[in-house]
């Protein structure tokens, strides 16, 4: 079950927030009850040693012991080694501030190479958040990485400017300096750039908090430019708060609805459908997404367009809304690969409990489900629970059933590295039964599986920050699977040319084929 998380049963409050979704989330209260460090949080807040190496000890025992990924891509001497280069950095003086404190643990985390594991920035405690990722510190321009060079696509330059340099720093090295501290499973270093990128879509933007945090970036930015069609130039232009940043966002942050669809479908003048789906992060949505999704694809079968494009080129994942697609691509059942389903334990440690929320108490004690697995030391095999439903991450597998009108044209499916969990398994699906065609750039998500499908929610109790902890691996049968996404059936990477003339190549492609 390749997916960013499984939160169907997440309550609709209260609960820790994994992701910035479609841009809407309830609030998040992680963490409300640590101590903080001082009278007010702020980037210089001090952190004494003793607390943060005391936290780094629980922090290493609870990923030791409860995370099933931790040596997916290191091993147990590879870890001990990054634990104790920390500690020994922290024990070295009596406080640090808050904010290299959170790099440092940011750092080490995406050690693991996972995609669900890290310092999450929705999760803080309100008063971190602010002090960490609201400042006047952020570029006031949208842009993309293409390979090592910073493109802009909006905002104060405009699209294809080149951007050289960042305070006099080449921009190559602002993305080798950041690319360290994010998450992504694997080895996939696309996905990383593209977290790294800003589209102003998300509520925190991955690039805004760790450059910021890692720079003394102040009101104000230098930059060299380079304009399509001039040559380099400096420029100085001002930053944005976080308020600012949000307000660059063309997507409603209003709660889902058929008023307010956060999906859109189309019809070219060929008469194509175009099926937008930018996010499918409705875990908390009261929104009917599948009864409206059924509403476009009877319109799509009815008009009998020749194609359907289903772009998921903004899309991380979420729940598998994709299912619904592959339900009218087939006239058989699709059988899904049920990888297995491991954890580290049996029943958390009573004292463990009190650092650690979750939505659902059950996965404090699996009981009788986890079964030891023998194939690897130290694992149990996890089994559905009783009455389990396909679709709910709980089977360990499932088979899609044809459903409703069949669309009987062809499916194109836009990709880009943005894409895992669950768009990372729609594609998989898409590929794997030869259903439609793969267009545009490589995925995120990782070949070889990914974890999630339950979590905690660890509050360190002595620093208060909160670091998430996945706590279901998947693993694939069969032979040793590539450390990388997929790469799609008509690669079409997007270029400074097309930036610059604000044209679509991928869109085109699936349009010809």
């Amino acid at each position: 079950m390749q997916r960013r998380t499984l939160l169907q049963s997440l309550p609709a409050t209260g609960a820790p927030f994994l992701t910035a979704g479609l841009g809407w989330a309830p609030p998040s209260h992680a963490a409300d009850d640590a101590p903080a460090p001082g009278p007010a949080w702020t980037r210089e807040s001090p952190l004494t040693a003793a607390d943060l190496r005391s936290d780094l000890a629980l922090l290493d025992r609870l990923y030791r012991e409860l995370h099933p990924g931790l040596l997916r891509y290191q091993t147990a001497g590879q870890w001990q080694h990054a634990v104790q280069a920390l500690d020994a950095h922290w024990a070295r003086r009596a406080e640090h501030r808050l904010d290299t404190a959170y790099l440092d643990c940011s750092r080490l985390l995406a050690r693991v190479r996972c995609g669900h594991t890290y310092a999450n920035f929705y999760n803080q405690k309100p008063a971190v958040a602010q002090a960490l990722f609201a400042g006047r510190n952020k570029l006031p321009f949208t842009f993309v990485w293409l390979q090592q060079k910073m493109v802009a696509t909006g905002g104060a330059l405009p699209a294809g400017t080149r951007v050289l340099t960042v305070d006099g720093v080449p921009a190559a090295q602002v993305l080798a300096r950041l690319l360290p501290l994010v998450r992504a499973d694997g080895h996939n270093d696309d996905k990383r750039r593209a977290l790294l990128s800003v589209d102003a879509r998300e509520g925190y933007e991955t690039f805004d908090i760790f450059h910021a945090l890692s720079t003394p970036a102040g009101p104000e930015v230098v930059l060299t430019v380079q304009r399509p069609g001039e040559g380099p130039r400096g420029v100085t232009l001002p930053t944005l708060d976080l308020t600012e940043r949000r307000a660059m966002s063309l997507r409603p942050r209003t709660p889902p609805s058929d008023a307010t669809p956060p999906w859109s479908l189309r019809f070219d003048e060929a008469g194509n459908a175009l099926l937008d789906m930018p996010g499918w992060a409705l875990y908390n949505s009261d929104w009917n997404w599948a009864a409206w999704l059924d509403r476009q694809l009877d319109a799509v079968v009815q008009a009998r367009a020749p194609r359907l494009i289903v772009d998921l080129r903004r899309n991380e994942g979420g729940l598998d809304c994709g299912d619904a697609i592959l339900a009218r691509c087939t006239d058989r059942p699709l059988p899904v690969r049920a990888d297995e389903r491991l954890v580290r334990y049996r029943r958390v440690p009573a004292e463990l409990n009190a650092v650690m929320d979750t939505w659902d108490d059950s996965f404090r004690d699996w009981g009788d489900r986890a079964e030891p697995w023998p194939e690897r030391p130290g694992f149990y095999r996890l089994r559905p629970a009783d009455g389990a439903s396909p679709g709910s991450g709980e089977t360990g597998g499932q088979t899609i059933e044809p459903r409703g009108p069949r669309f009987t044209g062809a499916l194109q499916v836009l990709t880009s590295s943005t894409n895992s969990s669950a768009t990372f398994r729609f594609a998989s699906l898409v590929r794997e039964h030869r259903l439609g065609t793969l267009i545009g750039g490589s995925t995120g998500g990782n070949q070889r599986g990914v974890n999630g499908g339950a979590f905690f929610f660890v509050r360190l109790p002595r620093t208060g920050l909160e670091v998430d902890l996945p706590l279901i691996g998947y693993f694939p049968s069969g032979p040793l699977r590539p450390d990388a996404g997929l790469t799609p059936d008509v690669p079409v990477p997007l270029t400074l040319a097309d930036l610059t003339a604000g044209r679509d190549r991928a869109l085109d492609a699936a349009r010809r084929r």
